[in-house]
């Protein structure tokens, strides 16, 4: 399933949500340079070693003064684990990485997908909860997220980055003050695809199952996605979003309010 826009409008203008959007793609552009690649010419996900220097690795916070960098074959290996020898490149401080890895990607997909689903509903819990207070709210969810995945594989040296893990704290916000909302949704089954409309407890309360399916057959190592990320980020919405949304609206599920 695939959201694709939803039913309650803002009161104000989403000025942090487009922030967010607008510097996640410049980092990934320009940053990472992603696109024009690190040597000119097309690349879909950036050079490489910017990419393992600024992702969030949890060895690195498990091993502190212990460092990972990419090696002449492209594995990440990292000092201390057996059979590494010599020493990595001095890297940016982990406690940094937390934060640089959030507004990095590994792809075009990747991005798409998730800014996709913050602009959807990252501008309802903006408003709810105001500007200053949905950016501390969605930086936080984000630091949760990774110490989270951090939590379940502390001796994975895998480069963790993308937006998902603060996004996935929107998604829980959204899913307990907005169960009701409708969400135009595109549903793909086997060779058939269709556009219908669900209500927001529906599409993220599927989208939480599969999180908690994947990361219960993900290797220990914790390689790929990083699903455990996806749950404490949503985790984190759910239980904290009641004391920031301040400007909720109970009414917002009125019949009239159209689906635009």
């Amino acid at each position: 399933m695939l959201p694709l826009k939803d039913n309650i409008p803002t009161r104000s203008f989403p000025v942090v949500t487009i922030a967010l959007i607008v510097a996640n793609i410049l980092v990934f552009i320009f940053f990472q340079q992603a696109l024009f690649g690190p040597h000119g010419g097309f690349s879909s996900s950036g050079d490489p070693e910017i990419a393992v220097h600024y992702s969030f690795i949890p060895y690195e916070l498990s091993h502190p003064g212990k460092e990972c960098d990419q090696t002449a074959q492209g594995v990440v290996a990292c000092e201390g684990q057996p059979g590494v020898t010599g020493h990595a490149e001095k890297q940016p401080p982990v406690w940094l990485t937390i934060f640089t890895s959030m507004f990095m990607h590994g792809g075009v997909l990747h991005i798409g997908g998730n800014l996709l689903f913050l602009w959807i509903f990252g501008n309802n819990i903006e408003d709810a909860m105001g500007k200053f207070k949905f950016l501390f709210f969605y930086l936080a969810g984000g630091v949760v997220a990774a110490l989270a995945q951090w939590a379940v594989h502390m001796n994975a040296a895998v480069p963790t980055l993308g937006a998902s893990g603060a996004i996935a704290a929107v998604l829980g916000a959204y899913a307990l003050l907005y169960p009701r909302a409708r969400v135009v949704t595109l549903v793909f089954i086997v060779f058939f695809v269709t556009v219908i409309t669900l209500p927001a407890l529906l599409v993220l309360g599927l989208w939480f199952l599969l999180q908690l399916l994947d990361a219960s057959s993900q290797p220990l190592a914790g390689g790929g996605v990083a699903y455990f990320a996806h749950i404490g980020g949503f985790a984190f919405g759910l239980l904290v979003v009641k004391l920031l949304a301040s400007r909720y609206d109970p009414n917002y599920d009125r019949p009239r309010l159209p689906v635009y």
